[in-house]
């Protein structure tokens, strides 16, 4: 039902009843503000993201309300530019019923598999190349898919949880877009996942124009996406895979940003995720 209201010239309008859920449901958003806000301090950047800031060289790049968070440095005459965004952590969001059940069905196919083998005569051998997920929610990956622990540098990465009884929960796989720039020499760019404290590198592309690598407009992107991007970093020479990794760690591109990456995305999603319920409750009560 509508009541009118008239103004002095004797004009009348029809004014709506305000909205009947108007009001629990910002009832509701306040509620959920206050167990947000009770179950983390979102305000103050936490002591151990912190302490990486205090003492890399990574300046760190974050408007509130966006979801692209930057990290700058200089390493020599190289500008590097390090972008990430808490969509990742969006992303990874799944009902824990699903994820139950898909576990449950795993198990049933590893051992079935394992079966198989034991009547083969076979253990785990090179035809058993990604056979799925494992608890941890990784992929069982084939030895001739990865470089050998004994093949790498010393000094390079673990695998997350090698040598590491009683291993955390394994966090989330955050994507980085790392660029690396001379001045008139172009762009080295690089796709990079850090989970667990590991980087694994996915893609290496090159670009003389350095324009190209955050292409702004439909002509650059057009460009870029007409220039041959290289192979696979997985078909690479294996030594070239391990000195690619061993370039990136001189630059911190390393275990302790692979660590610090997701944390901070998680920090900034909750951040975020309280900005947003004020907003809209805002919005509901005006």
């Amino acid at each position: 039902m509508s009541s009118w209201s008239c103004d002095g010239l004797n004009s009348c309008k029809a004014k709506e009843k305000e909205g009947q859920v108007d009001q629990e449901l910002s009832a509701k958003f306040e509620s959920e503000l206050r167990v947000e806000k009770e179950t983390r301090d979102s305000d103050t950047l936490p002591s151990s993201l912190k302490g990486f800031l205090d003492e890399s060289d990574f300046k760190l790049e974050d408007t509130p309300g966006k979801e692209e968070v930057l990290l700058t440095r200089k390493f020599g005459d190289e500008s590097i530019r390090v972008h990430f965004s808490i969509a990742d952590l969006n992303n990874t969001d799944q009902d824990p019923d699903q994820f139950d059940e898909d576990l449950a069905l795993t198990d049933e196919e590893a051992d079935e598999a394992a079966a198989t083998n034991m009547q083969s005569g076979g253990g785990n051998t090179k035809g058993a190349i990604n056979q799925g997920p494992t608890k941890g929610g990784n992929f069982n990956v084939a030895p001739e898919d990865s470089i050998a622990a004994s093949d790498r540098p010393k000094g390079s990465y673990q695998e997350p949880g090698e040598g590491d009884e009683g291993a955390q929960e394994p966090s989330f796989p955050a994507t980085i877009n790392v660029s690396i720039e001379k001045a008139g020499k172009g762009t080295l760019q690089l796709e990079v996942v850090a989970q667990d404290g590991a980087i694994v590198i996915e893609n290496v592309y090159y670009y003389s124009n350095p324009e190209l690598p955050d292409a702004k407009t439909a002509e650059l992107d057009w460009s870029k996406r007409n220039l041959y991007a290289g192979p696979p970093f997985g078909n690479l020479d294996e030594d070239l895979q391990v000195l690619l990794e061993r370039y990136l760690e001189e630059r911190g591109i390393n275990t302790a940003l692979a660590l610090w990456i997701p944390e901070y995305i998680d920090w900034k999603e909750q951040r975020e995720y309280i900005s947003w319920l004020s907003n809209v409750k805002a919005f509901i009560d005006a």
